[in-house]
């Protein structure tokens, strides 16, 4: 298709980074919490299909915009001090991938990525109102506030992404938000299929330390590469 170069290095880093990323606690718990809201309401299955959708579309939505913005505007900025800015995210995003890391062997102590305790608040009150409107602003709000713990690997793709800023770059964007909410439209319709929400919730409690640590793994990666991207060591595209 003319305007489209897709090149396969960068392509396999988008999709393999926003699979890890998909996988994340903060996402799938605030999902939970709606739709264990919404079944504890009397709900019907086709309501709460309907309302999770909209929820999910509103975190893709926004992570999207969000995204597409910085791209833009990371893509604007001369090459010169973009190679050194592109080095300090690389930076910052290792420290926090080695603060995700640290959670898996002790969680809770020190610092540690996550939604601040007076958003969480926050959320658990919007999840009482169970409306269009209300739902699709509380999906806004939770990709808002979620970045903290989720926005570091999506920060390095689009820094990769704005080194080479085209229609191409956009789709690979696009591409990986859809990757980045398939688990909560798997989790939703799964939910919807007959599946126990304690069961899902045990999984995400029982699996809460290896997504720490897959995510925090592929920040330090991530970091390393954008690194040696900026500094000329490698050439992505």
């Amino acid at each position: 298709m003319n305007g489209i170069n897709v090149d396969i290095p960068t392509l396999g880093l988008v999709v393999g980074s926003a699979a890890v990323d998909s996988i994340n606690p903060c996402a799938i718990g605030v999902l939970i919490l709606m739709i264990s809201v919404i079944m504890g309401q009397g709900h019907k299955v086709g309501k709460m299909l309907f309302l999770g959708g909209l929820y999910i579309f509103a975190i893709f939505l926004t992570y999207l915009l969000a995204g597409f913005g910085l791209l833009y505007f990371l893509a604007k900025i001369p090459l010169f001090i973009t190679e050194y800015l592109s080095i300090g995210v690389g930076i910052l995003i290792i420290l926090f991938g080695f603060v995700e890391i640290k959670d898996y062997f002790w969680y809770g102590k020190g610092f540690s990525l996550g939604i601040p305790t007076v958003f969480l608040d926050r959320i658990h009150k919007m999840s009482k109102n169970i409306t269009v409107p209300g739902v699709f602003l509380m999906g806004m709000f939770v990709a808002g506030v979620e970045l903290p713990c989720t926005g570091a690997p999506y920060l390095a793709i689009i820094t990769i992404l704005s080194l080479n800023f085209d229609f191409t770059a956009f789709l690979m964007l696009l591409l990986y938000n859809v990757i980045f909410v398939a688990p909560l439209i798997i989790i939703l319709l799964m939910v919807a299929g007959g599946l126990k929400l304690n069961a899902v919730n045990s999984w995400k409690q029982e699996s809460k330390g290896l997504m720490r640590l897959a995510i925090g793994m592929l920040m330090v990666g991530l970091g390393w590469l954008l690194i040696l991207i900026a500094n000329g060591t490698i050439n992505f595209g």
